[in-house]
């Protein structure tokens, strides 16, 4: 990987996308920490340091912004309301005939698509900043804090208009500088800011550990951290890049005097198919009813049940629910997303086949057979990945957040092997000597 950023940096055009990258990256970890209008910026510190790491329901998308959300900036939302709109059209696709027609259009299509998405999220953005201004006013977004309720000061409606537009707008920037990279940088814009907002709390987090830590100075739990860290990412490594190859055989046609066809090539199936997805599908939908909760009045006995049940993270059934949705989301994920019979359909229509397998309906029956015994290891790999944090409250008494984890190291070790593979195809495209020397 090292050896790839070296030699894109001594190639010219290579080194200005790295460089216009960095660029982008620190501009957005800028504006990660610039408050936005109406907030009382050393309550919401005191705030910060009361929580001391424990962020509760708000853990996952303040991960995704990078720290933004409870700090209440301008990027706040961050990236998470283009990935919602991305996943939702994404499922929808496979419901509304009218997309799925725009997505087998090509390059058109899909860029219609995209305009769909851009509106979405913004709309998204719009209903989320809404909902952390009015949480935020109430006082519920640090609870136990003293001065929660200070955070915003002026309550007034153009206040909170005020607030909503400027989220709003700097979602719209994110997006933004997410398609600069794209079309300007590396590639993979939306993926490397994600990347980023998760990396950069990788060391607060560490540190946290080993100022709790008791052996040693808490050097030990930091080392024993860090060794772990270092298993996990060689693990999630390995399991994302095996792959059954089924092997597909397509027939020789004679078109005139020239023949065609008659290579040999697989149909590559990866072993974690729904990659992170699953895990930001259960983790969101068991933040609804703990949401819930926390805005409901009274103590009702649902209430209370839910208080004690879905919001500590080392509960049994909490952990039972968690592992279960994964696995669950992941078989929903993969059957909306590859579909066999199109697979087989395709391959007959241009002449390919399985050996030992006919054609047609055998063929997609034999895909489904072959994609449901992979994916129920990749399923278990899932759970057991996200269930890592909980281990370490257990262990190590480290809160929910842990850094080596969960979502955070599968979306880390998915968008580095994505970006490494991206530079060393434009070096192999730079560098390609050709048949003629």
């Amino acid at each position: 990987m090292l050896t790839a950023f070296a030699r894109a940096f001594k190639t010219p055009d290579l080194r200005k996308k790295l460089l216009f990258t960095l660029g982008i990256i620190v501009v957005y970890r800028l504006g990660t920490h610039i408050p936005i209008p109406g907030v009382d910026y050393k309550n919401v510190q005191t705030c910060i340091d009361v929580a001391k790491g424990n962020q509760g329901l708000f853990g996952l998308v303040n991960m995704f912004s990078g720290g933004a959300l409870l700090q209440i900036t301008i990027f706040a939302l961050g990236i998470m309301p283009y990935i919602t709109a991305s996943i939702i059209l994404q499922l929808l696709t496979v419901v509304i005939p009218r997309l799925e027609a725009l997505k087998k259009e090509g390059q058109s299509g899909t860029a219609k698509i995209t305009q769909y998405t851009r509106y979405l999220t913004v709309a998204l953005a719009i209903l989320q900043g809404t909902g952390l201004v009015a949480t935020a006013r109430s006082g519920a977004l640090f609870s136990g804090c003293p001065v929660a309720g200070s955070i915003v000061p002026n309550q007034s409606i153009f206040t909170t208009i005020t607030m909503v537009i400027t989220m709003t707008a700097g979602t719209a920037v994110v997006m933004w500088l997410g398609e600069l990279i794209t079309d300007r940088g590396i590639g993979n814009g939306m993926s490397i800011l994600m990347f980023i907002s998760i990396a950069a709390t990788f060391p607060s987090a560490l540190w946290a550990i080993k100022k709790q830590g008791s052996l040693a100075g808490g050097w030990i739990e930091f080392g024993t951290v860090i060794l772990v860290g270092l298993i996990m990412v060689a693990l999630v490594v390995f399991v994302e890049q095996a792959q059954r190859r089924i092997p597909v055989q397509y027939a020789k046609r004679m078109i005139g005097r020239r023949a065609y066809g008659g290579t040999s090539t697989y149909i590559p199936l990866k072993v974690n198919q729904a990659g992170v997805i699953p895990v930001i599908f259960a983790s969101s939908l068991l933040y609804i009813p703990a949401l819930i909760a926390q805005f409901a009045g009274g103590n009702s006995s649902w209430k209370t049940w839910i208080d004690q049940n879905l919001t500590k993270g080392d509960h049994p059934i909490y952990i039972t629910l968690y592992f279960l949705l994964i696995v669950f989301f992941a078989f929903f994920y993969v059957a909306i997303s590859f579909n066999p019979e199109e697979v087989a359909d395709n391959m007959k229509k241009y002449g390919g086949f399985i050996p030992g397998i006919r054609a047609g309906r055998p063929t997609a029956e034999y895909l489904s057979y072959v994609l449901n015994r992979i994916t129920w290891p990749g399923s278990l790999y899932l759970g057991l990945i996200a269930l890592v944090p909980t281990m370490a409250l257990v262990g190590f008494g480290a809160n929910q957040n842990f850094p080596f984890g969960g979502t955070s190291i599968l979306i880390i070790v998915g968008v580095g092997l994505e970006t490494v593979k991206q530079i060393e195809s434009q070096l192999q495209q730079r560098n390609y000597e050709g048949f003629l020397r």
